[in-house]
């Protein structure tokens, strides 16, 4: 069933009850996938944009991406059939550690499984033929949303018309895996994080998202928007302020376990992992059509990241967008990509 475009939804969920083997060769004996359509299928299914998430993401992308998705936008409701659909060891519905393993009746918690980015493609193209899905014209994606479009273009050339990714890379970085063991780090210093509780490692969970924040955003946006007026103050600073605020609202809205599980999915993104060639000859190997989109100002995943990818991708189209928001303005400057993307897709 279609949900009408009207803001922030209940996810719907396929529940899998065939076994599905992890690319580590472990299987899971279920699997439940959450997501979120917009909008109604073209009689031929030629309007279907489908939209990969980033990591602490959930699949409803019309309440999280405003800017770009919704009706009168570039990706709109009225036009386009949209789905998102949370990824796998996430804690918004899909199959991770909050779920319930069906060999004790009790939720796995740290005992889930190590999962991939191939495994995450693997349960989209799971829910794309449960729904019926044989072409998607569009897939989106920016940062892991990216990692996850440009495995599933290899996955299925056949299914995937064209690709638009942003702020993402062909492999993660020796700079990303580092960032990332550095939030883990501070995850397992908490005593709590292996706990099998819903709230195990949130002290660290606060810790690492802190980290995050630094590679999310720059110099630059912190001094702009974080500095103090009083140049007598000693404690208590704007800063201090909001990256205490932005720890406590992700432990709010996600749990620790799933963070780490992920961060170790983004480590292991290699998209020439297992093929003959190496990261260049395997990017030759997408023919579709692709818009490949970075921010001057992304410490996390730069624009010599999506340059390597336009270089080697045979029909690839390269914009960047000159931004203060760093990593973060695939989300924040939705003008200027939806201006972009228009004019693209067009």
């Amino acid at each position: 069933m279609c949900a009408n475009f009207s803001g922030a939804l209940a996810a719907q969920i396929f529940h899998s009850k065939q076994a599905f083997i992890l690319e580590s060769g472990i299987t899971l004996p279920e699997l439940h996938i959450a997501y979120h359509t917009y909008g109604k299928p073209d009689k031929n299914g030629s309007n279907v944009v489908w939209i990969c998430h980033a990591l602490t993401a959930n699949s409803d992308v019309a309440d999280w991406w405003q800017g770009l998705i919704g009706p009168g936008r570039a990706i709109d409701p009225e036009r386009h059939y949209i789905i998102c659909a949370n990824i796998l060891g996430s804690c918004y519905g899909t199959s991770g550690p909050l779920s319930t393993d069906p060999a004790t009746g009790q939720p796995y918690y740290y005992s889930f499984p190590q999962v991939t980015v191939r495994d995450m493609v693997q349960a989209h193209v799971l829910l794309r033929k449960h729904l019926g899905i044989e072409q998607v014209a569009l897939l989106m994606g920016g940062s892991m949303g990216g990692y996850q479009a440009l495995e599933w273009a290899l996955l299925e050339p056949e299914n995937i018309n064209r690709l638009c990714l942003m702020c993402t890379g062909a492999s993660e970085s020796a700079w990303g895996i580092a960032i990332h063991t550095a939030q883990r780090l501070s995850i397992e210093a908490d005593s709590t994080w292996k706990d099998n509780s819903a709230a195990a490692g949130a002290a660290g969970l606060k810790a690492a998202r802190a980290l995050g924040m630094l590679t999310y955003r720059n110099y630059q946006t912190f001094v702009r928007t974080q500095s103090d007026p009083d140049k007598e103050k000693t404690d208590n600073f704007r800063a201090s302020s909001y990256i205490n605020y932005q720890g406590d609202k992700l432990v709010k809205r996600f749990n620790a376990q799933s963070y780490w599980l992920l961060t170790k999915a983004m480590d292991s993104h290699n998209i020439a992992r297992g093929r003959e060639t190496d990261l260049a000859g395997t990017l030759a190997l997408i023919s579709q059509p692709s818009l490949i989109i970075g921010i001057t100002s992304d410490v996390l995943c730069p624009p010599e990241e999506q340059v390597f990818l336009s270089r080697y991708i045979p029909n690839a189209t390269y914009h960047e967008i000159d931004s203060s928001y760093g990593h973060d303005g695939f989300l924040i400057e939705f003008e200027k990509i939806g201006s972009i993307l228009g004019n693209w897709l067009d």
